[in-house]
């Protein structure tokens, strides 16, 4: 096998990652959703804390958004972007969570999203994330109403 098929088969595995994150989350399947990160990950996500430090860390907030939305889960990702190393990678896309919390707000504002993976005994999973919206510099404000 050439390394470029080496490369294409680690890029679909990622990709089968990634897609298998979302069907645990439209599902509401926590352990599911945990499965695609390294235990020593370091998130920055949209919500504080500036950064989540270990699994188990973001294991809790998860676990929290996945139960403050008591109805139906959708969650989108376009312009998936997948690169492939020996035995790391990098992902990035436009990704959007919408559903209706339990004090009926409704959410849905599409992110940047960017991961770090790691082949870690056969197994590609995030050692690394961020998410992010744009700021207006003039209002210090999320601009939220972007659509990819």
């Amino acid at each position: 096998m050439t390394i470029e098929d080496n490369k294409k088969n680690d890029e679909a595995a990622i990709k089968r990652v990634i897609m298998s994150f979302v069907e645990a989350l439209q599902a509401k399947d926590l352990d599911g959703v945990m499965s695609i990160y390294a235990p020593e990950l370091v998130s920055f996500d949209i919500v504080p804390p500036l950064q989540y430090v270990g699994a188990d860390a973001y294991r809790k907030h998860w676990g929290e958004a996945l139960s403050s939305i008591p109805g139906p889960i959708n969650y989108e990702i376009v312009d998936l972007s997948i690169t492939v190393g020996d035995d790391v990678a990098f992902a990035h896309s436009f990704n959007r969570l919408s559903g209706t919390m339990s004090n009926g707000q409704q959410i849905g504002n599409w992110l940047r999203w960017t991961a770090c993976f790691q082949k870690i005994n056969g197994t590609w999973l995030i050692v690394h994330m961020q998410a992010s919206v744009p700021v207006d510099m003039e209002t210090g404000r999320a601009v939220l109403s972007l659509k990819p």
